[in-house]
């Protein structure tokens, strides 16, 4: 089995969500006392976050490279961010890494080519959901992706940093999230990408009329089944 080298802490909430995966599906697939070869490299969320506020993305890129090349010398085969969001850095990363990092679109729109479908909506946070560095990779995958308008966006946006980065899940938010994947239905949408790796804390499979893409569950069994290939 490869070594995972993760970064995470952004949030915590759901970097605990890739820790528990990982390791219950090793269990399941390999019995007995198995468990993920895996070294986590947690980050202060509020140094990132106050980066992505003041636009600084050189900045909060460097705090990742460090990471990851902290992971890479201690002996992970690949990276795994814990968070969509931060993949806007990937490139800048990239230039001083000689091992890989498995890049949550990636595996998203992989998921969704196997279910055949073409157009989804996007949910996540602002940046994700504005930006093109995200959208952009699904789009060449062939896939397009459509957002929710402005006043949705800043629901979604309130709900992920006041409330399930702090553990918060409500009901009266779920409810919010709700009405939004019907806007996006409305818009066409076939499939709905849970584009922040805490939304699947709030949001299920029954809880939307159409597919659910959890792109935390997503990721962390795509980087499973690189660590267990041949």
């Amino acid at each position: 089995m490869k070594t995972i080298g993760l970064i995470g802490g952004m949030s915590w909430e759901s970097s605990a969500q890739y820790y528990r995966i990982l390791n219950e599906a090793v269990k399941k697939k390999l019995g007995g006392l198995h468990s993920a070869k895996c070294i986590l490299y947690n980050v202060d969320f509020a140094e990132i976050e106050q980066y992505q506020k003041q636009g600084d993305w050189e900045q909060a890129g460097t705090v990742l490279r460090d990471a990851a090349l902290a992971l890479e010398k201690a002996g992970a085969d690949f990276i795994v961010i814990c968070t969509n969001t931060m993949h806007k850095v990937v490139p800048f990363m990239e230039e001083k890494l000689t091992i890989p990092i498995l890049h949550i679109a990636d595996a998203t729109a992989k998921q969704i080519q196997k279910c055949k479908l073409n157009k989804v909506g996007l949910l996540g946070t602002m940046y994700t959901m504005e930006q093109d560095f995200y959208k952009s990779r699904m789009e060449a995958n062939g896939i397009t992706v459509v957002v929710p308008d402005k006043k949705d966006m800043e629901t979604v946006n309130r709900i992920i940093f006041k409330e399930l980065c702090l553990g918060e899940i409500k009901p009266s938010s779920k409810a919010d999230y709700q009405k939004v994947i019907h806007s996006l239905v409305n818009k066409g949408a076939e499939g709905i990408i849970l584009g922040c790796t805490e939304i699947g804390l709030l949001i299920k499979e029954e809880d939307s009329e159409i597919p659910i893409f959890d792109t935390t569950i997503i990721h962390a069994m795509q980087a499973l089944d690189k660590a267990m290939a041949e």
